[in-house]
């Protein structure tokens, strides 16, 4: 178990709602970033899997019973097949990301990772049945990235899924909380990403380069 107090700047830095423009550019740089992201070659794209599982694994010490949550990848996301199926040998409980399959509902859960799996409505693979773990229990989650910035401002695809489903960081009291580490290309990096109000910001980057602990902004 990782443990961090939560009352630090990293927790509740302040930010500005986005203004129009401020959005407009976070769409432009998210375009942009993704293009970046899908001219990664077959080939590379397997070794940056395999790099970042090793790294992750000398970085974090994945054990058994360690609670973890890892993403299924989408297609032109970095692989996570690698470390799901280390942190498995590891003995650890494994946890996917679940939408809510109600279209107006933007909720996400993380359902225990088993055979039985379903496709969700944006095609991705999730596990089914009842063993669910609340974010707040879990000891690392590992989120998708289209763009971050050393400040550990994540980009994401713009849905805000990880961003509700872990706003409780923002408002908590306590001092245990889930590490959150994001996964992706070096490439993905860029020098300063504006912060939004709803926006939880990353403990580490690991890319196929190594390990970035992320600099807290004031």
């Amino acid at each position: 178990m990782l443990w961090f107090e939560s009352n630090g700047p990293h927790r509740h830095r302040r930010v500005a709602l986005l203004d129009s423009s401020t959005a407009d550019a976070r769409g432009s740089l998210r375009a942009s970033l993704r293009a970046r992201r899908r001219a990664v070659a077959p080939a590379e794209r397997a070794r940056a899997a395999r790099r970042v599982a090793r790294h992750a694994d000398h970085a974090l010490g994945l054990r058994a019973g360690r609670r973890i949550a890892v993403y299924a990848a989408a297609a032109e996301e970095l692989d996570t097949s690698c470390l799901i199926a280390l942190a498995l040998r590891r003995g650890c409980l494994v946890y996917l990301p679940r939408i809510d399959p109600r279209p107006r509902v933007r909720a996400m859960c993380f359902a225990r990772l088993t055979e039985r799996r379903s496709v969700n409505r944006f095609g991705i693979s999730e596990p089914e049945g009842p063993r669910l773990a609340s974010a707040s229990l879990l000891d690392v989650v590992f989120l998708p990235l289209v763009g971050f910035d050393r400040h550990g401002t994540r980009l994401g695809m713009g849905a805000g899924y990880y961003d509700r489903a872990l706003q409780f960081l923002r408002r908590r009291s306590v001092w245990r909380a889930p590490l959150l580490v994001g996964i992706g290309y070096a490439s993905q990096e860029v020098d300063r990403i504006a912060p939004a109000a709803h926006d939880v910001p990353l403990d580490l980057v690991i890319t196929e380069r190594g390990v970035i602990r992320c600099e807290r902004a004031g």
